[in-house]
């Protein structure tokens, strides 16, 4: 695949991603009306797929043919390193329980949810300001080739 072919198939990817955030946004609205057994049982599965897209993130920056810059590998082992600091927060977190660490919890849980938000935007934010730069890379190189 030509890299004209892939910035093709950014839009299609950012399309996904919309997709993907309006998945969130439902399940998150459907949640606050469902028994707490069924809440637990779509965070599990939340945490499950997360672990998985954050593995073949891990395996994507790893591999050599991705030649991703050296940014990108450091800003991804950062949200690993993250990523798991979260999870063994969340998971120590789960065995108090007094009403007042439940809530303390409970509002923690809430500032990491509405952070994680905030960061997914300024992801997404980049990730446009990424395609329309190498759409305009691309742009000078055929500009280029077609000058020589």
């Amino acid at each position: 695949m030509t890299t004209s072919d892939r910035l093709m198939n950014a839009a299609e990817q950012l399309e996904k991603l919309s997709e993907r955030a309006k998945q969130a946004e439902d399940r998150s609205a459907k949640a606050q009306t469902q028994a707490k057994a069924d809440v637990e049982r779509a965070t599990e599965q939340a945490r499950t797929k997360a672990q998985a897209q954050a593995e073949e993130l891990r395996a994507a920056a790893n591999d050599e043919q991705a030649k991703v810059s050296d940014s990108w590998n450091h800003i991804q082992k950062q949200w690993s390193e993250h990523i798991a600091q979260m999870r063994e927060n969340v998971d120590a977190k789960k065995h108090e329980l007094d009403a007042k660490r439940a809530e303390h919890h409970a509002e923690h849980a809430e500032t990491d949810a509405l952070f994680a938000i905030s960061y997914a935007y300024a992801t997404i934010e980049e990730a446009e300001y990424a395609v329309l730069d190498a759409i305009s890379a691309r742009m000078d190189a055929e500009e280029l080739t077609a000058k020589a």
